[in-house]
C-alpha cells in the first residue's frame, strides 16, 4: 500500500468576476477511487485547509448523468468526511507520502503557483522518488515546483493540461491570469495536447499529467501503474 497525497485548490472566485470556481468534482473522484481500489491510502489536503469547495459546473448535471465516480464520492461519508475537512498544505510532511496528485478547477490558476509549500512538498516528493500527477488545471501547481537541480520540474518532460483551445472555448481566456499551455511550454515543457475535451494522459517516468475532466480516469490508470512500478523496483 502507498501513500498518495491530494491536494485542492481553495481559491473560489473566478478572478475578478463573482463568479465561483473551486476543485473540479471528476478530476478528484476518478483518480480517488483508482487508487482507493487498487488498496492505496489518500489523505486530501488543501492549500488554505479546511472545507473544500467544488466548482457547481462540476456537479451540474443530473445526479443520474454524473460520472459513476462522482456518484461514488458524494454517496461515501469517509470521503465527504476528508474533503470537509481538509489539512493545510503547508502542514503535510513529503516524507509521509510516496505520491502527490493535483486535480483542476479554474481555481488552480491563482493558488497553486502562489503556494511555495505546494512547489516545495512537489519537488521533495518527486526528489524521494515519489509519483507526482496533475489533471487539466492541476498542472498549474507544477509551475514553480524545482527538482533537486534547481531546474523546473517540468523542464524537458512530456505534459498534458488543459490546452489554450480549451480555455478558448469556454471563454474564459481573458479572465485567467495566464494560460496554462503557454506557461508550461516557457518553462521548458515539452506540451502534448490533443482535441478538445478528449481523453488524453501523458506519463513520463515519475510525471503523470492529463488534458481536462475526460482525462481523470486515465490519470488515474496511469498513477496506479506508476506505483506499482515504484513498488517493484523497491523490491527489487
Amino acid at each position: 500500500m502507498s501513500k498518495v497525497l491530494f491536494v485542492l485548490t481553495s481559491h473560489t472566485r473566478m478572478g475578478n468576476t463573482s463568479n465561483p470556481t473551486g476543485f473540479y468534482f471528476e478530476e478528484l473522484a476518478a483518480p480517488y477511487w483508482a487508487l482507493v481500489d487498487a488498496g492505496h491510502d489518500v489523505s486530501i489536503a488543501s492549500i488554505k485547509g479546511g472545507a473544500a469547495v467544488h466548482d457547481p459546473k462540476s456537479l451540474e448535471a443530473e445526479p443520474s448523468d454524473r460520472p459513476q465516480s462522482v456518484r461514488r464520492f458524494l454517496e461515501d461519508s469517509d470521503a465527504m468526511e476528508k474533503l470537509a475537512n481538509t489539512p493545510n498544505i503547508a502542514e503535510m510532511n513529503a516524507e509521509d507520502f510516496d505520491a502527490i496528485f493535483l486535480p483542476g478547477g479554474h481555481g488552480t490558476v491563482w493558488d497553486f503557483p502562489a503556494s511555495d509549500a505546494l512547489a516545495t512538498i512537489i519537488g521533495q516528493i518527486h526528489d524521494d522518488g515519489g509519483v507526482v500527477a496533475a489533471v487539466c488545471h492541476g498542472p498549474a501547481g507544477l509551475m514553480n515546483a524545482k527538482r533537486h537541480d534547481g531546474k523546473p520540474l517540468v523542464e524537458g518532460k512530456r505534459v498534458a493540461g488543459f490546452t489554450d483551445a480549451e480555455e478558448e472555448a469556454v471563454e474564459l481566456t481573458d479572465v485567467v491570469p495566464f494560460l496554462l499551455e503557454t506557461r508550461l511550454r516557457e518553462l521548458g515543457a515539452i506540451f502534448e495536447g490533443a482535441p478538445n475535451f478528449t481523453e488524453h494522459a501523458v506519463r513520463d517516468g515519475r510525471l503523470i499529467t492529463g488534458q481536462n475532466p475526460q482525462s481523470s480516469e486515465a490519470v488515474g490508470r496511469h498513477l496506479v501503474s506508476a506505483l506499482a512500478d515504484r513498488d517493484a523496483q523497491s523490491a527489487a
